[in-house]
């Protein structure tokens, strides 16, 4: 555990800075670098990691959207963004035929599922950033929603934790533990809205806490994704980057579903004029 904690808080203070300078190109950086280090540790994971052919393109989108996310506007993103995912797809169905039979139709179709599910989630990290004048609060709660549901679940669980979540997914995982993340999530978005609204924005401290319930059912369904891909391959962590904690995969993999489920919930705020803060 102590290893984990040290791990956590080095990790905390590499992240102060990037999230100091998140109006900047230096948050689209940091973002493209870990899409980068998330998409090699899921292409090793299935053993494709040596696949130039397939895995090349999909890292060059890795490292160009985040930028393009900050230069050019959100439509002409998206539509690019579709026009790239669909040649891509072409395009690995080719090399599934003309690799007579060392690329597989199965490993193909989980490369590109996963590769598109990495990228758009950290993309729309930096969407939430530049979502509107709040947007400088409202990314904030991704990392809520992932770390502090991940942090009391842990804790609650071991303190308090009798039944098993879904035991052939994640052996550690409880009932008791989730309700505990559940909990603090809730109060933890209450808290950003308070923080937030002490900067002069007027948070929606109603949607706020039913938000910090979803982001925090969602957080948990983002770690069992990736428990079950480990499962299926047979390995324990995505990499050693990170003491105690596995690879970059390992640390994120909540962020991951958050950040697509929030900014499905700001894009529901904008269209229903319901200001989350």
């Amino acid at each position: 555990m102590l290893k984990r904690i040290i791990t956590a808080i080095c990790a905390v203070i590499i992240l102060l800075p990037i999230l100091w300078f998140s109006d900047t190109l230096v948050f689209s950086a940091a973002v493209a670098i870990a899409t980068l280090m998330c998409l090699f540790e899921m292409s090793r994971c299935m053993g494709l990691h040596k696949n130039i052919a397939l895995t090349l393109p999909i890292y060059v989108a890795a490292a160009v959207f985040p930028f393009l996310q900050r230069i050019l506007d959100y439509g002409y993103v998206a539509m690019i963004a579709f026009m790239a995912a669909s040649l891509y797809t072409v395009y690995v169905f080719a090399l599934v035929i003309w690799s007579h039979g060392k690329l597989s139709y199965k490993d193909a179709c989980s490369s590109c599922l996963t590769s598109f599910y990495i990228i758009l989630a950290l993309n729309m990290v930096v969407y939430i950033r530049d979502f509107g004048e709040n947007g400088k609060y409202l990314y904030f709660l991704i990392f809520i929603g992932a770390w502090i549901t991940d942090i009391f679940a842990y804790f609650t669980g071991v303190f308090f934790g009798k039944h098993k979540l879904i035991e052939d997914v994640s052996p550690k995982k409880t009932i008791e533990g989730s309700i505990g993340g559940i909990v603090f999530c809730s109060i933890g978005y209450v808290v950003m809205g308070v923080i937030a609204n002490f900067f002069g924005c007027n948070a929606n401290f109603v949607f706020l806490a039913i938000g910090g319930i979803i982001m925090s059912v969602i957080s948990q369904i983002g770690d069992l994704i990736m428990s079950v891909i480990k499962r299926h391959y047979g390995i324990k962590d995505y990499g050693k980057l990170f003491p105690g904690h596995g690879g970059m995969l390992d640390r994120i993999d909540s962020i991951l579903a958050v950040s697509v489920a929030l900014a499905a919930l700001c894009m529901f705020s904008q269209i229903t004029n319901i200001p989350l803060m």
